[in-house]
């Protein structure tokens, strides 16, 4: 196509009758980058979907103009979309575990697309799989075209997502939320690639809840709400000088730009539910030395937690964050007592909790004290029963909590009244729910039992910025009104600041830098941490970040996914 422009006029998409875009326009020439942001379901991805021929089954997609290369969208054929897809437009879509097929090595999935399209033979085909692992940052290329996706880490399947959709060279490049979940130096990572799609003179069409991505990537912004444009323009104009309400208050949502006691969601500026305690209380958990091996694919151990220490009081959060593979999972899973320490112990409420040797614990000896500890995982959707109503979910652990079933009616109206949710969705399922719903459902579940302490682990990553907001503002209010201590697992260090009181950073199982929230941000000591505070994207006008040299590449042939420890439930 000599003519790569994309045209978009008075795009609107119904279904079932009902429009959820309504007459959206907007151009994207080559070499430049436009980001659609917005809350779920503001019409975002269906929009990204119909420009390759996948708004889904019903919808009715019509337009003015929609065209690409001077070639007419609306008419196209589905064999059609299928020999524009991949070759001219290429789609990055969000979750890359869920999106590469599991049961066959990346590299066959990417050979796929270039035989599909008929590019070249059997032996450059191969070559080219390597070619493009390479030119997409993964080390390793040989190797890691065999694995695979379970076999690498959230980055380097995000790459080879990347890559799959880079196969044919396509002059669009369409990317959903294509950092959201990545740690910052491994969202740094994929940026790069992003940004080199640009400057190569491709378009690119960003999707994302994270406005500190869109400002590093984009040239224009359009802000969507229920399916209209209210705001579009250049970058620095929307997210430095915004005109509409809505599009301040998505830059108001940001945890990164408010400090630790005040609100994120619509009473932003205003403290929390009551002033945070001065002085820090009891000890609740101790871990001591903590250690942790695995034997890997090689049939090698690899040290998964090594000698990590830390102690959690009463009232107060503590935040982990590292890279993807650097142990906080483990450690939460040591916390939590699924897991069995190889060295060290954890104390809990003054008695031993997990430990190895001597000091190891049954279950039966945990299970009195089980009550008084919970989690928040990072998808509710996931850890719940999807035949059981919401009601049914709290009654199951208000059951383990020992209330009894004639009590259970009026705690269930009181959980769903704590978080803010109206009392008629407990008869509703979790497919019924949004996203900010089943977190708070989550959220209840994990208050039911009146834990003193509760695991967070990723509570707000898939979320987008104003969700995540109230979500976060919830848990402040909920740990002020209920002296509730945290131990808050996240990669985005925009919300370990908000949110924590002391820190702990995590590298190859190691704990690296300890210190108060403050202190580790302003003043960090370890050459990891302050690198990976100057990975963190920034909104225009925010702080210089800090200047470093870019992390090494992971170069290890196998990394440990400890995402998938998650699988045993409690």
């Amino acid at each position: 196509m000599s003519d790569k422009h994309l045209i978009v006029e008075g795009l609107s998409i119904e279904f079932g009758g009902q429009t959820v875009v309504h007459n959206l326009s907007f151009t994207l020439a080559p070499g430049k980058t436009l980001a659609l942001v917005g809350e779920s379901g503001s019409g975002k991805s269906v929009t990204a979907r119909s420009l390759i021929g996948l708004a889904g089954a019903g919808a009715r997609v019509t337009a003015r103009t929609l065209s690409y290369g001077g070639q007419d969208l609306l008419g196209l054929s589905e064999r059609g979309w299928r020999g524009l897809r991949g070759k001219g437009i290429g789609f990055v879509l969000q979750d890359a575990l869920v999106s590469l097929d599991p049961l066959r090595p990346v590299g066959k999935e990417i050979l796929e697309v270039l035989k599909t399209h008929g590019w070249g033979d059997r032996r450059r085909r191969a070559e080219r799989v390597i070619e493009l692992l390479d030119t997409v940052g993964v080390p390793d290329p040989e190797l890691r075209a065999r694995q695979r996706p379970d076999q690498l880490s959230g980055g380097l399947r995000q790459r080879a997502l990347i890559a799959s959709a880079l196969a044919l060279d396509p002059g669009l490049v369409i990317a959903d939320e294509p950092t959201t979940a990545l740690d910052a130096t491994v969202q740094a990572q994929i940026l790069q690639v992003l940004q080199a799609i640009k400057a190569r003179g491709d378009s690119l069409l960003i999707i994302s809840h994270d406005l500190a991505v869109v400002a590093q990537l984009a040239d224009e912004v359009l802000v969507l709400r229920h399916g209209v444009a209210v705001e579009q323009g250049p970058m620095q104009q929307v997210l430095r000088n915004p005109r509409h309400a809505y599009t301040r208050a998505l830059l108001d949502a940001v945890p990164a730009e408010h400090a630790r006691g005040t609100r994120l969601s619509p009473q932003q500026g205003t403290p929390v539910v009551q002033a945070r305690p001065s002085v820090a209380g009891a000890v609740l958990l101790k871990a001591t030395a903590l250690g942790k091996r695995y034997i890997g694919p090689d049939q090698q151990p690899r040290q998964v937690v090594d000698g990590v220490s830390f102690e959690l009081r009463a009232g107060r959060t503590l935040g982990i964050v590292g890279e993807s593979g650097s142990g906080k999972t483990t450690v939460a899973r040591i916390v939590l007592g699924l897991l069995e320490p190889d060295a060290g112990h954890v104390e809990f409420l003054g008695q031993n909790w997990a430990g190895a040797g001597g000091l190891h614990v049954d279950e039966q000896q945990r299970r009195v004290r089980r009550r008084d500890i919970s989690v928040i995982y990072q998808d509710p959707l996931s850890s719940f029963d999807p035949r059981w109503s919401v009601g049914q979910i709290l009654a199951d652990a208000l059951d383990v909590a020992g209330v009894t079933a004639p009590q259970q009616t009026a705690r269930i109206q009181q959980l769903l009244e704590q978080v803010r949710l109206p009392t008629e969705l407990a008869t509703r399922r979790p497919l019924q729910l949004s996203g900010g719903q089943r977190q708070r459902v989550a959220i209840a579940r994990a208050i039911a039992s009146n834990p003193k302490v509760i695991i967070c682990d990723e509570p707000v990553s898939a979320l987008d910025v104003s969700v995540q907001a109230q979500v976060l503002d919830l848990l402040a209010d909920l740990q002020a009104s209920l002296g509730l201590a945290y131990l808050f697992i996240s990669h985005d260090l925009g919300v370990i600041r908000h949110v924590s009181d002391e820190v702990l950073v995590m590298r190859h199982g190691k704990v690296v830098e300890s210190a108060p929230v403050e202190t580790l941000f302003e003043h960090p000591q370890h050459d990891y941490t302050r690198r990976l505070l100057g990975a963190v994207p920034r909104l225009p006008g925010a702080e210089t970040p800090l200047v470093v040299p870019p992390l090494e590449a992971e170069n290890s042939a196998w990394l440990f996914d400890e995402s998938q420890l998650w699988k045993i439930a409690i």
